[in-house]
């Protein structure tokens, strides 16, 4: 006859069911783990939360109608901008500055101050040939940093010259001679003094001081 082993015995004990305070002290024992701490929304999340409900609940108006509070603030915040605007003016618009274009042919990008320093520098040397030509590109530089006259590596010193006119009409024919001054020189080996110069600068100054006519410069290349 075959024998088996003994089998230890096991005793089942019915699960122990706490009575109404223990198990609250439970609940609260597990809620306290830091787990659930770090779920809860912070004072900042209740402070958003409630804003937001209460900016929903002025234009949740029954039937379709908005509430006097939500027009009220509608009129508030009309006020408050149309005040800004008497007050600051209209926003001035930003101009989206683009990069310089070479001058007349050659690979020159430099700014309309630079120009001026370098014909003021040849000027004080003696060599009016280069102050005229260097007081010239001056001239178109700052035009067209002023975003008068549009340029771009082939406009001409005549093209330039008749389109600034255009915005500068009683200055035309002081534009027209500097551009003819300024071909002369760097094309046909033409001699300047200081008279050049001290014309060009003077155009130079009240190209800066006057208020261009509203006239519209073709926005294409001048040629």
């Amino acid at each position: 006859m075959v024998s088996f082993p003994t089998l230890p015995s096991i005793r089942f004990e019915p699960p122990v069911l706490p009575d109404g305070p223990e198990a609250r002290e439970w609940i609260l024992r597990e809620l306290g783990e830091p787990r659930y701490r770090a779920a809860e929304p912070t004072p900042f999340d209740r402070l958003v939360s409630g804003f937001l409900d209460w900016v929903a609940g002025l234009f949740s108006g029954g039937g379709g109608s908005v509430p006097v509070l939500a027009l009220v603030v509608a009129v508030i915040i009309t006020a408050l901008v149309v005040a800004a605007f008497a007050i600051f003016g209209r926003p001035r618009s930003i101009t989206r500055h683009r990069a310089p274009v070479a001058l007349f042919g050659g690979d020159d990008r430099r700014s309309a101050a630079e120009l001026r320093r370098a014909a003021d520098a040849a000027a004080a040397a003696g060599d009016w040939v280069l102050a005229l030509e260097e007081r010239f590109r001056a001239i178109v530089r700052g035009l067209d940093e002023r975003e008068l006259v549009p340029v771009h590596p082939g406009t001409t010193a005549r093209a330039a010259a008749r389109a600034a006119g255009i915005r500068f009409p009683a200055l035309a024919g002081d534009l027209d001679a500097g551009a003819e001054r300024f071909d002369g020189v760097r094309f046909l080996d033409a001699a300047a003094g200081a008279e050049d110069d001290a014309r060009l600068r003077e155009l130079d100054a009240a190209l800066v001081a006057s208020t261009p006519e509203p006239s519209a410069v073709p926005t294409g290349a001048l040629q």
